[in-house]
């Protein structure tokens, strides 16, 4: 008996990844980048184009895409034959023509390399009009290889080109970037994503919700290959949800953005710490928490300028929360960070404490709250009177604010004091005055004033004294040069000699 078998193609769509059959092939289909894209379609009108170009951005926005729709104009450019022009417009998009030639500098990035296409740019192009040389991840390039290839690039065969792509434009050399005409490809707008997943989700008879959408292309911050390969991985479920997208990005920690707030409200820091360890429990990356925050407090100053308000508070909170951010990578333990960043825009500033997150949030958080308390009871006025005793309490065993004390203390406000170059500085100072609720402290550096009187670095140490002597204390910090009365010498004390006779 003799079977048959009959065999079905298997649709093009199911066998490549989706963003490559969505890949745009002219510069009508490239998303998000008009401004470039404009540019260069007058360079390729105008008969200008340019003998080296260098395209910089970060990952997905469409760098490496929009170098091979230049390729297509350059490799035809001057050729008659429209039957030649589709079969090199074919095989470029294959990747299967020889005058083409797409160099990842990651694993070719030697000198030898380098002297290689040297050698054989020398020889004219098979096919097309032009030979294009696309090198991805131009910024891998060692200096001695970047050296070699400066006179090529300055001055190559007529017939030759160069697209260089990075994602690290300060790795490239000035003196490469300025052979080239450089072009910054930005981060694609969150809306311009979530079209384009949507009309691929359509083609595809893919069903996702918008809001899916939405949170697809606000994880993905800018990058539209990593949004359209995250719809790929899931679009074999029968509907694509909130809580599918959640379970493959992880929690952005939206859900814990009331309870930051109200924490910041109550100047809470207690409750601030359980919030951290609960993000960092549930396994949510700590700096997408922090650009969720980040984007509230940016959403409060457009709107506290809009309706003429002041901004310093929220000018103060952007300045925390994008130091934090920068230092989050570089951290030993990213979890602190954020702790010390949510701590500093919980304590009060000299005006009192401060609301920096929108207000539907804090009444958000407010509602919360007062959902959770008991009404107004005899039980309600007992602990009102309680908290007035332990908050007269704390007054009787708060020590008072002497020089005496300040000096007694340092040790422990040294301690307090982060990062480790800011304590350096404020050991370099030498108490002057002490007067009211505001301490003085001299230094014969402008360097070591600057690096302790920087808002966030004077900030924690007020904290810090906060804790100690229970109220709010102001620092200066002056050169002693500043100080004009004859007799302020005379009561100066050495802060660093002072802590290491007490302690």
């Amino acid at each position: 008996m003799m079977l048959s078998f009959v065999l079905f193609p298997i649709p093009e769509s199911l066998t490549m990844a989706l963003y490559r059959t969505y890949r745009p092939l002219t510069f009508a289909d490239v998303v998000g980048q008009d401004a470039i894209v404009t540019t260069l379609e007058q360079a390729v009108t105008q008969d200008k184009l340019s003998h080296a170009y260098l395209f910089a951005g970060s990952r997905g926005t469409g760098k490496t895409s929009v170098a091979r729709i230049l390729a297509k104009h350059i490799m035809t450019h001057g050729i008659a034959d429209e039957i030649l022009k589709k079969q090199i417009i074919k095989g470029i998009e294959e990747g299967s023509i020889v005058d083409l030639l797409e160099i990842d500098a990651a694993s070719n990035r030697g000198i030898d390399d380098v002297r290689d296409l040297i050698e054989k740019i020398q020889f004219s192009p098979v096919v097309a009009a032009a030979k294009v040389y696309i090198i991805d991840e131009a910024h891998m390039i060692t200096k001695d290889a970047f050296n070699a290839l400066l006179k090529t690039l300055e001055e190559p065969p007529a017939y030759a080109h160069f697209i260089l792509a990075t994602t690290e434009l300060n790795k490239i050399p000035a003196t490469i970037q300025s052979r080239c005409q450089c072009f910054p490809f930005r981060p694609i707008e969150e809306e311009d994503i979530v079209r384009r997943l949507q009309y691929i989700a359509d083609q595809e008879h893919i069903t996702v919700d918008r809001e899916a959408l939405r949170l697809v292309a606000r994880h993905v911050e800018g990058g539209l290959r990593d949004a359209i390969s995250l719809l790929d991985q899931m679009r074999s479920l029968p509907k694509i949800t909130v809580e599918d997208v959640s379970q493959r990005i992880g929690a952005t920690g939206q859900a814990y953005i009331e309870a930051v707030a109200e924490a910041i409200r109550q100047n809470d820091p207690n409750a601030l710490l359980k919030a951290v360890r609960e993000l960092e429990e549930a396994g949510t990356p700590l700096d997408l928490f922090l650009r969720e925050l980040l984007s509230l407090v940016r959403a409060e100053l457009h709107r506290n300028i809009a309706q003429k308000k002041p901004i310093e508070d929220a000018i103060r909170a952007l300045d925390v929360l994008l130091e934090a951010i920068r230092n989050l990578r570089l951290s030993p333990v990213p979890g602190l960070v954020v702790e010390s960043a949510l701590l500093t825009l919980c304590a009060p500033t000299a005006k009192g404490r401060t609301d920096v997150l929108p207000a539907k949030v804090m009444e958000k958080a407010e509602k919360k709250k007062a959902k959770e308390e008991p009404p107004e009871s005899a039980t309600a006025a007992a602990q009102e009177k309680e908290e007035e005793s332990s908050l007269s309490a704390a007054e009787i065993e708060a020590p008072e604010v002497t020089r005496e004390n300040i000096v007694a203390a340092w040790e422990r406000i040294l301690e307090g004091t982060a990062p480790a170059s800011v304590r350096m500085s404020l050991k370099n100072g030498e108490l002057q005055n002490v007067a009211g609720t505001t301490v003085t402290v001299g230094f014969t550096s402008a360097f070591h004033r600057d690096k302790v009187a920087a808002t966030e670095a004077s900030r924690t140490i007020e904290q810090t004294m906060q804790k100690i002597f229970k109220r709010s204390l102001k620092l200066e910090c002056v050169l002693e040069k500043d100080q004009d009365k004859p007799d302020t010498k005379e009561n100066v004390v050495n802060l660093a000699d002072a802590a290491a006779e007490v302690f």
